[in-house]
């Protein structure tokens, strides 16, 4: 049974994606430096769009990022902890999701959001990495239903 199969109650998917938003906000956040203030200042600029837009674009690519991370979550269970089968293998994992808001972004006819990502899109693997181990948990919490 796949991710979207364990995830089907409404109230679970809606808290699914309020936890990945927060996950969201809370990585930008804790990002210093130089790239931290165009990483917070872009973030800044895709808020701006909408109150709910990134908590909408979340809930849009859920499903394709469930299904893309189906193989490597299916390998952990078959080790026995999906959660940390992520962690250790979180480059792979950015990959996955990442090939999908590549593919959504290919396809997106809004020119603030095709922007924003294609400047950040070549950094942004490793803050994707960086938030596997927790986007996991999430997953793992809200798969147990």
């Amino acid at each position: 049974m796949g991710l979207n199969d364990q995830i089907k109650a409404q109230q679970t998917k809606a808290d699914l994606v309020a936890d990945c938003t927060k996950l969201i906000d809370d990585q930008v956040a804790a990002k210093n430096g130089i790239s931290g203030l165009a990483l917070k200042a872009t973030y800044g600029v895709v808020k701006g769009i909408g109150a709910n837009y990134v908590s909408g674009a979340i809930e849009r690519i859920l499903p394709d990022v469930l299904n893309a991370l189906d193989p490597i979550w299916d390998e952990g269970m078959q080790t026995g902890n999906p959660v940390e089968h992520l962690a250790q293998n979180r480059s792979r994992t950015a990959d996955m999701v990442l090939s999908v808001t590549d593919a959504r972004i290919e396809k997106s006819n809004n020119g603030v959001v095709r922007g924003a990502y294609s400047k950040l899109r070549k950094s942004v693997k490793s803050d994707v990495e960086d938030a596997v181990p927790d986007l996991a948990k999430i997953i793992n919490r809200h798969a147990q239903g």
